[in-house]
């Protein structure tokens, strides 16, 4: 017996059922039954199920000798099911990948409850994925399982059978079944929550719910809209049989009203005449269902008078009056921000007539992200060596918690922040300012970028559309003409920003200040990082730190990395950073602690026993800790055709090189991660590009440009005689790193995805 009978029905989908079928077999959880059901359907599906049950027995075809619509298909799959669980999938939509691994961990978590609610997100043609906006009702916390009465704000998630996993003896005990019509998960949805002796949540998106330009029901215009009326008499009618479930009353009043409103007020489901009659059966169910309950919010008092009058004229003028309203707030609005940024610019103008203040130093990093990376170190050390400065952060308002104390927090956008920009002496960012920057005569401008490149960068990214195409190469040599040093920390570096950034600014091959603290960490500084990112003592902590693929419109995590630390065993656990454009997690489990939102990035390498990473600069970092470096370069070829890179990673690596997942498992799980080869290459890589990183980065350039010493400044210690922080793992000894054995069971490392 499966654990999960995944159901999907099918008709006249034949250009999307493959990738929804895909979508299911590829799931890294494999013991499931796929029912497909051919609901008559005129075009190729039918064919196209009869193909995947002839390449995997793990697909169940049902073909309908007539048309039974979504609800009937649905049905003729459940007769057929034989899984622990039921999830209905449509077969233009497809399954997130690992969502059954989730779902079944959730399931076991919470004690086989009869409903697990999870998440899901609406994609768009253009590829852009749009979560659910009521996804905070799906939140693991507190005690689970649950009744409906100890959540009531499930009923506002989408009342939809996909986003659901049911146990299936409590849908045959009850005899819930679909209706026939339009509209049918409502007389399921409702039931199942309300009879649910046990609920769970998931939050975790598990169905990428598409959105499609045409072909959807509920966007095409037809009389099957009058269907609802049905399907509500359906959810009253299992309310009157159950009379202990009668509190429930009031609530599905109100979700009703909402409901008829919102398809009386979409123009585009109802034909044309035929609107009043529908205004006339809503307002004979409002009569019928009528349950007085709470106060309700002004708006949905509007709604409900419209569907208790029948006032659609009134309603229709209030609506465009409401869109009038909107259109004039809006334009006020516009006119309130040109007003204030015609005065921020005029205040920025009068700023640069006063004289320059010698004596302040304003930082920014990361488009504003937050007090980090080279500014971050260089700020620290202004403070340390150059203490008569007075320093300033610029920083968006979600990230001001991040900056210290000691620099003033300015906010981008805002009359402080001008007149920072144009009253202070030093200017120091690992990207460019506002393009408005006027550099002024006696400026100073620090340009420290943010890593040793790999991918192409600059001018060269013109030979890229993928990766470059929207970027303005006039505005970008504008920008590198108001620099006046940019950093450096080894040769490849300096050759490289002097040809793609040419400018006459003064490269300083000092080293990168982020990385200073690397030397100077001490082993409490890591014990204690570690705790607070709840990596449990004794275990050995991978970074995982992916690059941003520019030949990608939808980004999505390249590793399993709960199928990783699964096969690994208990000792090892993931810290799983995101790359900032995207945001995390990138996967969440016992063992898979998400830290895209940790504001350094140097804590969670000093936290860390290895770096798994793919392309990022991060190695190049990392390096100076001298701590093992596994490099996935699975999709290398990709990667290199559509962003170019200035070596061949795969000839150079920092460490042992996968090609695979399942190379990876097999890197750690052997010792290679480790061993003797990898320090030979880890030892190349260092020699190549940390030559300058000796942690008194920062110093040299705040001596250099501050202070203007050009001589005595502090000698490079050789990479022989430094010893940056050991890793928590190898500072136990050898029996945390040891090799790890195969972990045990009968799949082999190769185990399919």
């Amino acid at each position: 017996m499966p654990r999960f009978s995944v159901i999907v029905p099918a008709y006249r989908v034949q250009a999307y059922l493959s990738e929804c079928l895909d979508s299911v077999l590829s799931q890294s959880y494999p013991d499931l039954e796929l029912i497909v059901v051919d609901d008559r359907s005129p075009d190729a599906c039918g064919a196209i199920i009869d193909e995947y049950a002839a390449r995997d027995a793990r697909v169940r075809p049902v073909h309908l000798a007539e048309n039974r619509g979504l609800g009937g298909a649905r049905n003729a799959g459940m007769e057929l099911a034989r899984g622990d669980y039921l999830l209905f999938l449509d077969s233009d939509d497809t399954l997130t990948p690992d969502a059954l691994r989730a779902v079944a961990d959730r399931i076991k978590e919470t004690g086989e409850p009869d409903v697990l609610v999870h998440d899901y997100a609406r994609t768009f043609w253009t590829g852009r994925a749009e979560r659910n906006r009521e996804a905070r009702h799906l939140t693991e916390e507190g005690p689970a399982p649950f009744t409906l009465r100890d959540r009531p704000g499930l009923l506002r998630v989408l009342m939809v059978a996909w986003n659901k996993a049911y146990r299936r003896e409590f849908v045959a005990e009850h005899g819930f079944a679909f209706p026939p019509g339009y509209y049918e998960d409502t007389p399921w949805t409702y039931p199942v929550l309300m009879a649910a002796g046990t609920i769970a949540t998931l939050d975790r998106v598990c169905v990428h719910y598409r959105q499609r330009r045409h072909g959807s029901i509920l966007s095409t215009a037809s009389r099957g809209h009058f269907d609802i009326f049905d399907q509500y008499d359906r959810v009253f009618a299992f309310l009157d049989e159950r009379p202990e479930l009668a509190h429930w009353r009031p609530v599905l009043f109100r979700r009703m009203i909402d409901h008829l409103s919102t398809v009386f007020t979409r123009r585009e489901r109802l034909p044309r005449g035929s609107r009043a009659e529908f205004l006339r059966r809503a307002r004979a169910h409002y009569r019928r269902y009528r349950t007085e309950g709470g106060p309700l919010p002004w708006r949905t008092r509007l709604r409900h008078g419209l569907v208790h009058y029948g006032l659609h004229r009134t309603y229709h003028a209030l609506q465009l009056a409401q869109a009038a309203g909107r259109r004039t707030a809006k334009a006020a609005v516009k006119s309130a921000r040109a007003l204030r940024s015609a005065l921020l610019q005029l205040h920025y103008r009068i700023q640069l007539r006063l004289p320059l203040r010698a004596d302040r130093a304003v930082f920014a990093a990361y488009w504003h992200r937050g007090h980090a990376c080279n500014p971050g170190a260089l700020e620290a050390a202004f403070r340390d060596h150059a203490p008569h400065i007075r320093t300033a952060w610029i920083a968006r308002p979600e990230h001001q918690h991040t900056v210290p104390p000691g620099p003033r927090r300015l906010r981008p956008g805002t009359f402080g922040y001008w007149t920072a920009l144009a009253r202070s002496t030093y200017l120091v960012n690992n990207v460019n300012f506002d393009r408005r920057l006027r550099k002024r005569p006696g400026q100073v401008f620090v340009q420290t970028q943010h890593g040793t490149p790999l991918k192409h960068m600059g001018l060269d990214l013109q030979e890229h559309p993928a990766a470059g195409g929207d970027m303005d190469f006039e505005e970008l040599l504008r920008g590198v003409g108001k620099w006046d040093y940019l950093l450096s920390a080894n040769r490849h570096t300096t050759l490289t920003w002097e040809r793609v950034y040419p400018g006459r600014y003064t490269t300083l091959e000092y080293g990168s200040p982020r990385n200073d603290v690397f030397q100077h960490a001490t082993s409490a500084d890591v014990t204690r990082i570690r705790e607070s990112l709840g990596v449990p003592e004794g275990a050995v902590a991978l970074l995982y730190a992916p690059t941003h693929r520019d030949y990608r419109r939808t980004q999505r995590p390249a590793l399993d990395l709960e199928r990783i630390v699964r096969r690994l065993g208990p000792r090892f656990v993931v810290l799983a950073r995101a790359h900032y454009w995207h945001g995390g997690p990138l996967a969440t489990g016992a063992r898979v602690i998400d830290v895209s939102d940790h504001p350094s990035v140097e804590s969670l390498c000093l936290a860390s026993d290895a770096l798994i990473t793919d392309y990022s600069s991060l190695m190049f970092d990392y390096a100076n800790l001298d701590r093992p470096i596994v490099v996935h370069t699975e999709d290398w070829d990709a990667y290199q055709a559509s962003r170019g890179t200035y070596f061949d990673l795969r000839a150079a690596p920092p460490g042992a090189v996968a090609r695979s997942e399942d190379e990876l498992i097999d890197i750690f799980a052997d010792g290679h991660w480790r061993g003797s080869r990898s320090a030979e290459l880890r030892a190349a890589f260092r020699e190549r590009f940390c030559r300058y990183d000796d942690g008194r980065a920062a110093e040299r350039v705040v001596r250099h440009v501050v202070l203007g010493a050009r001589d005595g400044l502090p000698e490079f210690v050789p990479l022989a005689e430094r010893h940056p922080v050991p890793s928590a793992a190898s500072e136990r000894g050898n029996s945390p790193l040891a090799t790890v054995p195969q972990p045990s069971g009968h799949l082999p490392v190769t185990e399919g995805r």
